[in-house]
């Protein structure tokens, strides 16, 4: 199961990659997880140490340097447009409990883009853990959809939108969804999060029709609480995380049928 969140900033993205993340270690899976956030918080969501520890992969720059052998920062230097990166996902993740965890960072770009050794040598090591690694993946993304190639979105097995009831949120999803279907990615699911009542739900149901919804999450003071005492989200949203595993087993379900 390859899955990739996204979802406009304070939506609740990275709430719901933790519960998936932790959903799926509960039933057995070995889960590697990719924080490819620029704001990168998925760390601290799932009570692996301190997030201000981990060095992000974009930042390292000598290993960077070793990989596409050119120097990080030079313009107009040739590199490696395909340096080795399959050995990394071992050595530069952290684990606990059944998860593996690496934190890609943000790589500083100007204009429509950045063809650069750090987006290489990211993008690279994107393709290679949805396409060559055997666990479960889930990718905490942020909306551009940044670090997934064409080649690389069509092997990811569903896009999770997460939209909570409000305009700008709404005006993400469908952002995102374009993005996906650039990349040929088909399989798009929405989850509502922040519901505060059955008009929250029916907001976001009326104003995106045609889109899946694979489930909604109420809103609970729990999840702040947890944020603020440092703890994993799951350690205080037990009812979230007991919705999450229900949207696993539809989301099974619905992978043997196809």
């Amino acid at each position: 199961m390859k899955i990739a969140i996204s979802g406009k900033g304070g939506v609740g993205k990275t709430t719901f990659a933790s519960l998936l993340i932790r959903a799926l270690a509960d039933q057995g899976m070995r889960v590697l997880a990719i924080d490819a956030d620029p704001d990168a918080n998925l760390a601290q969501a799932l009570g692996i140490g301190a997030s201000d520890e981990i060095v992000p992969i974009s930042h390292m720059k000598e290993l960077i340097e070793e990989r596409t052998e050119a120097k990080v920062g030079s313009m107009g230097s040739f590199f490696k447009l395909n340096p080795k990166v399959d050995d990394l996902p071992d050595k530069l993740s952290i684990e606990t409990d059944g998860i593996r965890l690496m934190v890609l960072g943000g790589v500083k770009k100007g204009g429509a883009g950045c063809i650069c050794p750090e987006s290489t040598l990211l993008k690279n090591l994107v393709r290679h853990i949805v396409l060559a690694r055997d666990e479960a993946i889930v990718l905490d993304m942020e909306a551009g959809l940044e670090h997934l190639g064409r080649g690389t979105a069509m092997a990811v097995e569903r896009l999770v939108v997460v939209v909570e009831p409000g305009r700008r949120s709404l005006e993400t999803a469908f952002h995102v969804k374009s993005l996906a279907e650039d990349l040929g990615l088909k399989k798009l699911s929405l989850v509502g999060n922040k519901i505060r009542s059955d008009s929250d739900k029916q907001f976001l149901l009326k104003n995106m029709p045609g889109f899946h919804f694979l489930g909604f999450l109420r809103f609970q003071e729990e999840i702040i609480e947890a944020d603020l005492e440092g703890l994993a989200t799951f350690e205080r949203a037990g009812a979230s995380l007991a919705a999450v595993k229900e949207m696993l087993v539809n989301l099974k379900q619905e992978g043997d049928s196809v």
